[in-house]
């Protein structure tokens, strides 16, 4: 809340309004872009070599305003990450120094915290994800509400006929695309259900890491040297550290089997789909490509969460570590632990 509110507060709303329009206005280029492969590939049929070069034209300027909107929206979005980090960082440092807190705050019980990754790392990651989970979000919802108005007007209804009965299917190519949907982000879901905690537990190995081979430097000189690979604690954190990394490799060969199966197969399901109406000829080949490329589309917006579990498994476990090192500063403050340690 500090973030969003005083004096300072016009720059991110400014940077998250800049990124809205940009989201809204790549998503017309897009809709256009879906316009123009349909009337390009009607005109190919028919070699109309004037209607093809005057769509050749357009192509360019259509390419460029994604790109030029594509660039603005990087700009706004890391501006406003480089932004919300400065200052989640300065607020954590400012507690994390004050009272002697960097002093007392591993000194209870429970695994230690280890702020400087937490400051450093987690607060980093938890300022990153969130705006782009979020303007990735409302890209989704958008182009899905776009392009299912776009399927169900070009896709029309199938008919089939069988068994001496006629049926007609209105909108199918839209009610396939949410099943389709539904059927792969359910088994995302499923495969890396615990990814966050994995990702977690991930993160505290490698804080712990880093503070064995950071603490081998603040040994006396008068100790003995350590030799290489000889320092228990340093060859056991590195230990635990690979065991988690085999652990996250797990669950992203599982959620990867289903995202990248997704990627490939969307936009040929979204072409089989259409064959039916081509055949028929209530589909010219412009529209087919059309179809196509609108299913494509409503596929990438309904499986946003494919396609972004693993960061917002990410997110969720740097969050939740940042959250911890909140909470036990906060502790420290109490006056129960004020008592405690007096």
């Amino acid at each position: 809340m500090g973030f969003w509110s005083g004096r300072s507060a016009w720059i991110p709303w400014a940077l998250i309004a800049l990124l809205v329009v940009c989201v809204v206005a790549q998503l017309l280029v897009q809709y256009r872009l879906n316009i123009w492969n349909r009337d390009f590939f009607n005109a190919l049929e028919l070699r109309e070599g004037r209607e093809i070069l005057q769509q050749t034209y357009l192509l360019p300027a259509l390419a460029a305003g994604s790109i030029g909107l594509a660039v603005l929206a990087v700009w706004g979005r890391m501006s406003f990450q480089r932004s919300w980090r400065k200052w989640l960082t300065t607020k954590l440092l400012a507690l994390w120094l004050s009272n002697e807190n960097y002093r007392r705050l591993d000194d209870g019980p429970g695994e230690p915290q280890l702020a400087e990754y937490r400051i450093a790392e987690d607060a980093r990651i938890a300022t990153d994800a969130p705006i782009d989970l979020l303007v990735g979000l409302l890209s989704s919802l958008l182009t899905a509400a776009t392009f299912v108005v776009v399927l169900w007007t070009v896709g029309g209804s199938l008919k089939i006929d069988g068994f001496g009965t006629s049926l007609e299917l209105p909108g199918y190519l839209v009610f396939a695309s949410i099943a389709y949907a539904a059927l792969t982000t359910g088994a995302v879901v499923l495969v890396g259900s615990r990814m966050a905690h994995v990702i977690e537990r991930k993160n505290q190995a490698e804080s712990e890491l880093k503070f064995a081979v950071t603490h081998l430097r603040s040994l006396p000189r008068a100790a003995p040297p350590v030799e290489d690979g000889q320092d228990a604690s340093v060859n056991l954190a590195l230990a635990e550290v690979i065991r988690q990394w085999r652990h996250l490799c797990g669950q992203h060969v599982r959620t990867t089997l289903v995202s990248h199966g997704n990627t490939l197969l969307a936009p040929l399901v979204g072409l089989i789909l259409c064959v039916p109406q081509y055949i028929n000829g209530t589909m010219s080949l412009g529209e087919v490509t059309q179809a196509a490329a609108a299913f494509a589309a409503v596929q990438g917006a309904f499986n946003w969460l494919v396609d972004n579990y693993p960061r917002l498994a990410e997110w969720a476990s740097s969050a939740s570590r940042v959250g911890v090192l909140l909470f036990g500063l906060d502790m420290l403050r109490s006056p129960e632990v004020g008592t405690e340690a007096s």
